[in-house]
C-alpha cells in the first residue's frame, strides 16, 4: 500500500483529500503546517507528498527546500496545491522540483489521475541490477582511492583544547580525524565563537582549504584527545585530478555540509531560544560515535553556546529550565538526556 503525506493547513480541504486517498487504500498521513509536514516526511519517508502553498510558519516552497536537501526525501513525488493560477507560481514551483500542480477547486478525479501517474511514474524509474553493481564497484574503487591517499600519511596526536589550525593560515594538509573529536568554527569580531561543524572519526576536515585558495577560512580545535592523519596538500591534490571516485566523494561531502549548514541557519533565524538549545544538544548527541552512553553528552557551556549561535548565559538558563522540566539531567558539568522524545519536539 502506497503512503502519502497530506500538507495542507485548511482542515476542511485536508480532511476531504485524506478520505478520497484512504478510499482508493493509501495509508494516508497528514500535517497541518509545513514544519509539521518536514517532520513526518522525515520519520515516515512517503511514496508521494501532495502540499499547499500558502501556509504559516513553513509554506510550500520551504517544505520542497528542505525535503530536496536530504538524500532520504529528495526523490519523493512532489504535488503542489495552490488556489493561485498564475504562471509565476507554477515556474516556481516546478523550478523548485516540484512533479505536478493542481489548483484548487479540483475534483476526485483529477487527484486520482495525478497521483496514480506520479506513483507509476516513480515505480518505473526504480533502479536496478545493472546501477547496484555499479555502485558496488564504485564504492570499491573510492576503498581503494582513500586507503592510498591516507596509507603513507603521519599520524598526530593533539590534547584537549590544542589547536590543530587557525582561520587564516597557510594550508599545507588535509586532515582525517582518527580518533577523538574536534570543532570547526569561526570567530566573530568581538571574539565569540560560532560553530560550524564537529568533526567524527573517520571524517576528513580541511579539505575546502586544500582545493580552493590554501588559506584556512575557519579554525579547528581539539574537544579532547584527538588522533588526527596529516595528509599533504600536494598529495591530495595529485589523487583529486587522478581519481575520479574521489572527487565525486569530495562533492557529496561539500553537499551535504551545504545542507547542514543551511538547516542550521534555517533554525537559527526562526527557531526560539529554548528551540536552539535544543537543536544544539541533538546535533552533539548525533555527532556521538559512541553508543553506550549516546545521551550523555560532555561539552564546555561556551561550546554548546556557539553551535546554537546564542550567548552563553542565555544557553546556560535554557539547559536550566530543561533540567527543571524532566528533559535532561546535569551531573558533573555532564548533560544527560533523559526525554529524548519531548527535546525533540520542542514546541518553537
Amino acid at each position: 500500500m502506497a503512503k502519502i503525506l497530506v500538507i495542507e493547513d485548511h482542515q476542511d480541504v485536508r480532511e476531504n483529500i485524506c478520505e478520497i486517498l484512504e478510499l482508493s487504500d493509501y495509508d494516508v498521513f497528514e500535517a497541518s503546517n509545513g514544519k509539521e509536514g518536514v517532520r513526518i516526511a522525515i520519520a515516515e519517508l512517503p511514496d508521494l507528498i501532495i502540499c499547499d502553498i500558502m501556509m504559516p510558519e513553513l509554506d510550500g516552497y520551504g517544505v520542497i527546500h528542505i525535503l530536496n536537501k536530504k538524500s532520504e526525501t529528495r526523490d519523493i513525488p512532489f504535488i503542489f496545491l495552490s488556489a493561485k493560477s498564475e504562471k509565476t507560481d507554477f515556474r516556481k514551483g516546478m523550478n523548485l522540483g516540484a512533479d505536478d500542480y493542481l489548483t484548487k477547486p479540483f475534483d476526485d478525479k483529477e487527484l486520482l489521475q495525478a497521483v496514480e501517474l506520479r506513483l507509476q511514474k516513480r515505480k518505473s524509474s526504480g533502479s536496478g541490477e545493472t546501477s547496484v553493481n555499479s555502485g558496488f564497484h564504485s564504492e570499491k574503487k573510492l576503498e581503494e582511492a582513500l586507503k592510498h591517499l591516507t596509507e603513507n600519511s603521519e599520524e598526530r596526536v593533539f590534547n584537549k583544547k590544542d589547536i590543530i589550525f587557525s582561520e587564516g593560515e597557510r594550508s599545507y594538509f588535509l586532515y582525517q580525524l582518527k580518533q577523538g573529536s574536534i570543532k570547526l568554527f569561526k570567530t566573530h569580531d568581538d571574539g565569540k565563537e560560532v560553530i560550524l561543524k564537529l568533526v567524527k572519526p573517520g571524517e576528513f576536515f580541511g579539505y575546502l582549504s586544500a582545493v580552493k585558495d590554501g588559506f584556512f577560512s575557519e579554525s579547528a580545535t581539539a574537544l579532547e584527545r584527538s588522533s588526527i592523519l596529516h595528509i599533504p596538500r600536494t598529495e591530495f591534490m595529485q589523487s583529486l585530478y587522478e581519481k575520479p571516485e574521489l572527487s565525486a566523494y569530495l562533492i557529496k561531502i561539500l553537499a551535504d555540509n551545504v545542507t547542514e549548514a543551511e538547516e542550521r541557519l534555517m533554525n537559527m533565524a526562526y527557531n526560539s531560544v529554548r528551540k536552539k538549545v535544543a537543536e544544539a544538544l541533538l546535533f552533539v548527541k548525533r555527532q556521538k560515535q559512541s553508543k553506550s552512553d549516546e545521551n550523555t553528552i560532555n561539552i564546555l557551556r561556551d561550546d554548546l553556546a556557539g553551535i546554537a549561535g546564542t550567548a552563553k548565559e542565555t544557553a546556560i538558563r535554557a539547559l536550566a529550565d530543561f533540567r527543571e522540566e524532566g528533559l535532561i539531567k546535569i551531573e558533573d558539568r555532564n548533560i544527560i538526556i533523559l526525554d529524548l522524545e519531548r527535546l525533540e519536539n520542542l514546541p518553537n
